[in-house]
C-alpha cells in the first residue's frame, strides 16, 4: 500500500501540486476567518468549505470550475438554513437529508458540475450536523461559508492556476441510459435506501454521532458505479478508518488540540487527502479519519469511546451501501467494466490517429489531449476492474483475465505515450507505411468494439487500401523503421493480443 502511493506515477507533479495547493487554500480560509473574528465553530465550517471547493470542483477547464465553484454558496447556503432550522425536529430532518443524498447522486447526470453541487450540497449539511448547528449561528456560518470560498477560489484561479498550463481532462461521464437505465437514476435509489438503512440503524446506535453512517454511506458511493466497485470501497473505507482510528489513538489523543501540534497535523492531513486521493481511497479515508479526531480534540470532545463509536458507525454505512448495491437495482461489474474498456480503446484509436496527423504535417493535430483522456479513462477502467482483482476475488479466472486485461492496456498506453512523444519532434517525418499500420490500429480496435467492417474475413479484390492494410497485420517482413513504426507495431500487438481475454470475458460474465 506504500508503494502504491508513493511509487505511483505523478506527471507534471500534478497530485503534489494538486496537495500544495490545498494545504495553501485551505489554511488561508481558516486564518482569513479567525482574523474576521468569526468563532471556532465557524472557522472549521469556512475550512471544511474551503476543502471541499478545492477538491470537488472537477470541470475540465479553468472556466467551467470558476463557474461551478460560483456555484457553491447557491446550493449550500440554502442546503445549511434547511438543516439548522431543522435541528430540533429528527423526523423532518432525517427526511430532507435523504431527499438531499437522492438529488444530491441524481444530478451526476449532468457530469462534473453537477457532482460537485450534489457533494457540496450533502456535505452543506453534515457539516451542520457535526457542528450541531443552529439558526442563530447561520448568520456567523455564512460569513465563514463565502469568505473560504472566495479564498479558495483566488488561490485556485489567481494564485495558483497551474490547469491554465496544463488543462485536466474531463473525468469521463457513466454510460448513458433513460429512465432506471441510466446509472445515476439507479444509483440515486441506491444511495437513498442505503442512507435510509444507515440512518435509522446509525440512530440506534448513537443518537449523537448518526450522521457518520450517513455519511459513509454516501462516500462509498461516490465516484463509483457498479456493485463490485461498491463493495471494494466500502471495504477500503472500513480499512482506512481502522487504521486512521489506530493512528488516532496515537497522535490525534495525546494532542487533545493543542493550537500548534493540531495545525501542523491539520496540514499534513489535508495534504494526504488530496495526494493520495487519486491513487488509494484506504489512504484517503485514513488521512480523512485523522482529520475528523483532530477537529473534535479542537471542540474538545475527543475520547478512546468516540473513536470506537466513529468505527460502528462507518461499519453500518459500509453495510448500508453493500445491501444497497446488492438488493435494489443491482448494475452488474461485467457491463461496466466492458463500458469503459470500449470507451477506452476507442480513445486508444483516436490518440493513433491524432498523432498520425501530427507526423503528417497537420497543425491542428493535438494528440497530447488524447493522451490525458486516455489516462483518465483508463483510470477508471482500474476502479471497475478492482473487484475483479481484489486480493479477496475467489473468482481465480476472472482475475486472471482481468489482470492480463489491465497489462495489455498499460502496454497500449505506454506505446501511444511512446508514438506521441515521437510525433511532438518537429524533425520526425511521415513514412509510407505509417498510413497503413494506422489502419491496422483501427480495425483491430474495431474488431474489439464491435465495428461491422471488422468482422470480414476475406477481403474482396477491389478492397481499399485500408482493407487491404487491416489484412494484412503482422505480414509485413520488413521490419519497423524508425521510433513512430516501432511503437505502431507494440500498439498491434497489444490489441491483437486483447482478443483472447475480452471474447472469453464476454462469454462468461
Amino acid at each position: 500500500m506504500l508503494k502504491r502511493v508513493f511509487v505511483a506515477p505523478d506527471p507534471g507533479r500534478l497530485r503534489l501540486r494538486f496537495a500544495a495547493r490545498a494545504v495553501v487554500g485551505i489554511g488561508s480560509a481558516v486564518v482569513l476567518c479567525a482574523l474576521a473574528g468569526v468563532s471556532l465553530v465557524g472557522t472549521v465550517a469556512g475550512g471544511l468549505a474551503a476543502l471541499l471547493a478545492l477538491f470537488t470542483v472537477t470541470d475540465a477547464m479553468v472556466r467551467g470550475q470558476a463557474v461551478t465553484t460560483a456555484l457553491l454558496p447557491a446550493v449550500g447556503l440554502p442546503v445549511l438554513a434547511a438543516a439548522a432550522a431543522l435541528h430540533d425536529h429528527p423526523v423532518a430532518r432525517d427526511l430532507a437529508f435523504l431527499a438531499v443524498i437522492g438529488v444530491g447522486v441524481y444530478a451526476r447526470r449532468w457530469g462534473p458540475r453537477g457532482h460537485s453541487l450534489g457533494v457540496f450540497a450533502f456535505m452543506t449539511f453534515f457539516v451542520a450536523q457535526f457542528l450541531h448547528a443552529t439558526t442563530e449561528q447561520l448568520p456567523e456560518l455564512y460569513v465563514a461559508v463565502v469568505l473560504s470560498l472566495l479564498t479558495a477560489a483566488a488561490v485556485r484561479f489567481g494564485l495558483w492556476c497551474y490547469e491554465a498550463q496544463l488543462p485536466p481532462a474531463p473525468v469521463p461521464a457513466p454510460p448513458a441510459g433513460t429512465g432506471l437505465a441510466r446509472v445515476t437514476t439507479r444509483q440515486a435509489v441506491q444511495a437513498t435506501a442505503g442512507a435510509g438503512f444507515a440512518l435509522v440503524v446509525g440512530q440506534l446506535v448513537s443518537g449523537q454521532r448518526w450522521y457518520w453512517a450517513v455519511g459513509a454511506t454516501w462516500w462509498i458511493f461516490v465516484n463509483t458505479v457498479s456493485r463490485g466497485e461498491t463493495l471494494v470501497r466500502g471495504f477500503r473505507r472500513v480499512l482506512g478508518t481502522v487504521i486512521g482510528i489506530g493512528l488516532g489513538l496515537l497522535v490525534a489523543v495525546p494532542v487533545h488540540g493543542a493550537g500548534g501540534p493540531t495545525a501542523v497535523l491539520l496540514a499534513a492531513c489535508v495534504f494526504g487527502i488530496f495526494y493520495t486521493a487519486a491513487v488509494s481511497y484506504t489512504w484517503m479515508m485514513l488521512c480523512v479519519t485523522l482529520l475528523a479526531e483532530l477537529l473534535y480534540g479542537l471542540l474538545g470532545v475527543l475520547t478512546p469511546g468516540l473513536l470506537a463509536l466513529r468505527l460502528a458507525e462507518t461499519a453500518v454505512g459500509a453495510s448500508g451501501a453493500a445491501l444497497a448495491v446488492l438488493l435494489v437495482l443491482p448494475v452488474t461489474t461485467h457491463l461496466t467494466t466492458d463500458t469503459w474498456i470500449q470507451r477506452a480503446l476507442r480513445c486508444v484509436h483516436a490518440c493513433t490517429a491524432e498523432a498520425a496527423a501530427r507526423l503528417a504535417g497537420s497543425p491542428d493535430a493535438d494528440p497530447a489531449s488524447r493522451v490525458t483522456e486516455l489516462e483518465q479513462l483508463l483510470g477508471r477502467v482500474r476502479l471497475s476492474v478492482a473487484p475483479l482483482v481484489h486480493p479477496l476475488n475467489p473468482m481465480l479466472g476472472r482475475k486472471r483475465r482481468a489482470r492480463h486485461v489491465l497489462a495489455l492496456l498499460d502496454d497500449c498506453a505506454r506505446e501511444i505515450r511512446g508514438l506521441v512523444s515521437v510525433a511532438a519532434d518537429p524533425e520526425a517525418s511521415q513514412d509510407a507505411r505509417l498510413a497503413a499500420a494506422c489502419w491496422r490500429v483501427e480495425g483491430a480496435v474495431e474488431a474489439l468494439t464491435g465495428g461491422g467492417s471488422a468482422h470480414r474475413t476475406t477481403p474482396t479484390p477491389d478492397a481499399p487500401p485500408r482493407e487491404r492494410a487491416r489484412r494484412t497485420a503482422f505480414t509485413d517482413p520488413a521490419p519497423p523503421a524508425g521510433p513512430a513504426l516501432t511503437h505502431l507495431h507494440g500498439l498491434e500487438r497489444a490489441l491483437a493480443e486483447l482478443e483472447t481475454p475480452l471474447r472469453t470475458a464476454v462469454a462468461a460474465p
